[in-house]
């Protein structure tokens, strides 16, 4: 069996020494080479990619792999992994492929329904068009798809691995859909992250498909490797605001640190959503800066003071932060360890820190309730 699973990168990285793993290059006709096979060759769309994203690949694979029995897309950072946690070998997939016909990432289960939380990262033109698309091109489809958009779960990355008659099939199915979008909205007008439309919608355009061909489906994890550069950007900086807040020594200096703060990241998060997924913030810390960032505007509206030690820098404050709410969810369940309680007993930890907190992560507990049982 010929399996190859391309990588998709838009820079330089150390491929796995698999020879399955194919490192192509996306939008290499209007960006440097790099040194590997890029999507620039034969039939390609590869000057389209800022609108497409990795899929100005899947185009090339699609039109010009001709050879390959498997055929996969992954990225220079994210891959498909067994329940091992290691990547997928020619022997591994062969296996499979008698049980499954294609291999997905796993759901993401979402706060808000798919369609809330698109408009609310994107635009509700945007999502009309895609409706209007997939109706006039596939009515017995479109009803699934509605539906879908009212639920809570997608996958995402555009990460696949199928047989090769089913990849066509699915990629004769997906780019229809742009080509009948593009009219209808002008993306020269959006801003780099927003352009990329096309590749954020086909992550869930995937997940309803396979539904809808009723496909036997392995949801995987995925590996992922590297943290992506605008969150470790976003989580550096608040670092060093919640260090600066922690050491402020007046009033003005505090409450003119947290706005800086809060004004910084949302203008950041306004043109970068993706950089709260989970798939971005792969340690957690960004979630965590926002957390202890809460914390502290509650505890100064509240007192006029802060006791959070955010005078501890960067790791150091997730690290503690990490324990905290490991503690707090324990706890929280009934099934508390020896090293949760000092981590409780901690003066610093003031009633606004422990309601944010539960709030945050469990939201099925009560906080004046709990504070009240365990710190009266």
């Amino acid at each position: 069996m010929d399996v190859k699973i391309y990588t998709m990168t838009h820079k330089r990285f150390t491929p796995p020494a698999d020879p399955i793993y194919v490192p192509l290059q996306v939008g290499r006709a209007i960006h440097a080479p790099l040194g590997y096979a890029g999507d620039d060759t034969g039939d390609n769309i590869s000057r389209l990619n800022p609108y497409y994203g990795e899929l100005s690949g899947v185009y090339w694979v699609w039109k010009n792999e001709t050879q390959a029995d498997l055929i996969g897309v992954c990225h220079y950072r994210r891959y498909l992994i067994d329940e091992e946690e290691r990547l997928f070998t020619k022997e591994k997939l062969s296996a499979l492929f008698s049980e499954y016909d294609i291999l997905t990432s796993k759901k993401l289960r979402l706060e808000f329904p798919y369609a809330y939380g698109f408009v609310e990262n994107h635009s509700k033109k945007d999502l009309d068009a895609a409706c209007e698309a997939v109706s006039a091109l596939y009515p017995a489809f479109y009803p699934l798809f509605a539906q879908r958009l009212q639920e809570r779960l997608t996958t995402f990355g555009n990460l696949m691995i199928c047989p090769r008659p089913l990849f066509g099939e699915y990629c004769a199915f997906l780019f229809p859909i742009f080509s009948y979008m593009d009219p209808l909205l002008d993306l020269d007008s959006y801003d780099d992250y927003h352009k990329r439309l096309y590749g954020f919608l086909s992550e869930f355009l995937l997940m309803v498909w396979c539904e809808y061909r009723g496909l036997r489906v392995l949801e995987c994890k995925v590996g992922l490797v590297g943290e992506k550069k605008e969150t470790g950007s976003a989580t550096a900086r608040l670092w060093e605001k919640l260090y600066e807040i922690g050491r402020a020594e007046n009033s003005a200096d505090v409450r003119g640190l947290i706005d800086d703060a809060k004004r910084g990241f949302l203008a950041l998060h306004e043109q970068r959503p993706d950089i709260l997924m989970e798939a971005s913030d792969i340690h957690g810390y960004l979630h965590l800066c926002l957390q202890a960032l809460s914390i502290a505007e509650h505890e100064w509206e509240q007192n006029g003071r802060l006791s959070f030690p955010l005078d501890l820098y960067g790791e150091q404050l997730m690290r503690y932060m990490e324990k905290l709410n490991r503690a707090l969810i324990r706890t929280a369940r009934g099934c508390a360890a020896k090293e949760d309680a000092a981590v409780l007993a901690d003066p610093a930890l003031s009633r606004e820190a422990l309601t944010v907190s539960l709030r945050l992560h469990c939201p099925e507990t009560d906080p004046e309730a709990f504070i009240a049982r365990h710190f009266s």
